[in-house]
């Protein structure tokens, strides 16, 4: 069993930059590779990116590619999300997920229902 709580938030302008960062337990989060996704207002969850257990293992969606930098620290539980040079249609709840790293594979890393574990999200406002 793994728990998830995203921070890192907030209302920023564009071209700005934030970290979210996503704090979980359990003792055997360093198995699992984790996942960021978000969801703006009226659209499906979208993924943003992943990091496999071994933390050279990084995938992005093309529209966050160059931008955002996804990284995690084992010995912390944690997991962060660097979004720099951020836009307006950045702006989205983001919610960090957790799943087995052997499942995410091929288009299956990019679908939400492939996560097993969720945090409740954290809201990122980017104005124009």
């Amino acid at each position: 069993q793994v728990q998830l709580g995203e921070s890192g938030g907030g209302l920023v302008q564009a071209g700005d930059s934030l970290r979210l960062s996503c704090a979980a337990s359990g003792r055997t989060f360093s198995t699992y590779a984790m996942g960021w996704f978000r969801q703006a207002p009226g659209k499906e969850r979208e993924f943003v990116a992943l990091i496999k257990w071994s933390a050279s293992n990084t995938y992005y969606a093309d529209s966050v590619k160059g931008r955002f930098t996804i990284s995690r620290d084992n010995a912390k539980n944690a997991v962060y999300l660097q979004m720099n040079s951020l836009k307006p249609e950045d702006t989205a709840v983001y919610y960090c997920a957790a799943g087995d790293g052997g499942s995410l594979i091929g288009s299956r890393l990019y679908a939400p229902g492939f996560y097993d574990y969720w945090g409740q999200g954290t809201q990122v406002t980017v104005s124009s």
